[in-house]
């Protein structure tokens, strides 16, 4: 356990982390059930062990072999402990072999949707699956288990997996060959229900009223008397970190929220608004906007347009915190995803996909110290706590908004006069999400100026103006997502009033990629 909790205050689950691309939904699911839960990656896992002392062990997929030299493995301590233990994919293979059991390559691969059949009735599948029940689920493994250990039986087949679930009731271990943490298999998150409230026994009191009582003692401890800043861009994140610690320490708090020029239509009205007006939070509002926009001109490649935009943050707001006197520490809206990343026991993902924006480089350069409040919880625990707040459904419940903002939406060089031109054609178009009712359905949709111009007629005249792309999503995480399957009409509505309404556009399309192999943003 790290040292920001009492360990008495909840009951945990560990999660074994062996590198598999959907961990993080093995978490949700447990936070779902309202129990704590803790992603640790394997080499930390007996420590983690130690200092979390908990109710119940899952181990995660992976992408490695069981029969590789120098495998990931389980530390045995987990095993003499006589804990629940729940291993998935990977987990079942390790599980097993090191349990005595034997684990073969070289047999038919299952990847995508498999059926299992249930062959025995077990606690893992009470009140989900009867003996004799065929069910759909997903499945993404290369080996399998052909031996099972002293004390284990078979529970469930595939196809391609005489071993698709196992257990040993006795002690409490169970085993499946398939993911239930993803939503393509249906019942998936019944059967981690069962594990973490019936077998493991935890109790559901993991809520956004405890998480805010505790959260406030820990910032109190933690910042004393000193003075917090916090660089606010609006988004969820930064706006519940700013709310729960101004709750919490008061006028201690200053935030410091820079305009870059970048942001959506009204964005930093509404921002100054509620922060000074409805919350009384003292506010230092910067328009930087032609400084930005000045350093963008002419830069093209994406990750530099990230990193000057981090650069010029880090840079003003330095120098703003000067101005109020500086501060002991820097709030940021970290959240669990971010700090998983950061410790993955491959050191995070193999390529950059993008470079972080956001103020990283700030409490080295201005010797302060990081409070995070929020960098135990997932997105929605982070809206769940909004609402516990107070804070709007307007700002609750808003689509996911790019450090870097428009500067990420507008391909190719970055001009005053696209930003506009962008910023109204993304206006409407959420607008007519909203008139639809499909806001809340939806991830995240936003517009995007390409750099491709096309001949248009408009009246009599000949049109050569920007195309525009708009793009919606849905998603759980944001780590997945696929289009949103607009009807036509709405498209064809949405369109005309873009053309219609926003001068410099003569043609709209729409972005039909899912992620992955696309990204959900389009730099």
């Amino acid at each position: 356990m790290t040292d920001r909790h009492d360990p008495h205050v909840h009951e945990k689950i560990l999660i074994v982390d062996f590198g598999s691309q959907v961990t993080q939904l093995i978490a949700r699911r447990v936070r779902e059930e309202g129990v704590y839960c803790e992603i640790i990656p394997f080499q930390s896992a007996e420590k983690a062990y130690h200092d979390i002392n908990p109710k119940a062990v899952i181990l995660s997929g992976g992408p490695a072999s069981v029969l590789d030299e120098n495998a990931p493995y389980v530390p045995d301590l987990i095993f003499k402990s006589g804990v629940p233990v729940l291993g998935i994919c990977y987990g079942e293979q390790t599980m097993a072999k090191q349990l005595g059991g034997h684990v073969e390559s070289g047999h038919h691969r299952e990847f995508g949707r498999a059926e299992i059949e249930v062959t025995a009735s077990c606690k893992l599948f009470e009140g989900v699956w009867a003996k004799g029940q065929k069910s759909p689920v997903w499945m993404s493994h290369g080996d399998r288990v052909t031996r099972l250990p002293q004390g284990f039986s078979v529970v469930a087949v595939s196809e391609n997996a005489p071993f698709a679930a196992i257990a040993d009731e006795a002690r409490h271990y169970y085993g499946v060959q398939f993911h239930p943490e993803v939503v393509h298999t249906p019942d998936g998150a019944k059967l981690i229900r069962n594990f973490v409230r019936n077998i493991a026994g935890c109790r559901a009191d993991w809520t956004m009223k405890a998480f805010r009582e505790e959260a406030i003692k820990r910032i109190r401890d933690q910042v004393g008397k000193g003075r917090v800043i916090c660089g606010l861009s609006g988004g969820v994140d930064s706006s519940v970190a700013a709310v729960l610690i101004h709750e919490a320490i008061g006028d201690q708090l200053t935030c410091v929220f820079v305009d870059h020029g970048l942001l959506r239509l009204g964005e930093a009205q509404k921002v100054v608004t509620l922060f000074r007006d409805h919350y009384n939070i003292p506010l230092v509002h910067v328009d930087a906007s032609e400084t930005f926009l000045t350093e963008l001109s002419g830069v093209e490649d994406p990750e530099t347009k990230r990193k000057v935009i981090g650069k010029l943050f880090i840079d003003v707001f330095d120098a703003e915190a000067k101005k109020i006197g500086g501060a002991d520490f820097l709030a940021q809206g970290t959240l669990y995803p971010d700090v998983i990343e950061s410790v993955s026991f491959t050191g995070g993902p193999s390529v950059t996909i993008k470079s972080h924006h956001n103020v990283g480089g700030l409490p080295e350069r201005m010797k302060m110290k990081l409070v995070e409040p929020l960098r135990e919880l997932f997105k929605d625990e982070v809206r769940a706590l909004g609402r516990e707040l107070g804070l709007p459904d307007a700002f609750v419940g808003r689509h996911p908004f790019p450090g870097p903002g428009l500067a990420i939406r507008i391909p190719g060089a970055i001009t005053k006069e696209k930003a506009d031109i962008l910023r109204l054609a993304d206006e409407i178009y959420l607008e007519e999400i909203r008139r639809a009712g499909l806001y809340d359905k939806i991830w995240q949709a936003f517009a995007v100026l390409l750099p491709v111009r096309t001949v248009g007629v408009m009246g009599d005249g000949r049109t050569y103006d920007h195309v525009c792309a708009l793009r919606a999503v849905t998603s759980v995480d944001g780590m997945t997502a696929d289009f949103y399957h607009f009807d036509m009409n709405f498209l064809g509505r949405a369109a005309n009033r873009i053309i219609n309404e926003v001068k410099g556009i003569n043609r709209v399309v729409y972005d039909v990629t899912s992620k992955p192999p696309g990204t959900i943003e389009w730099e």
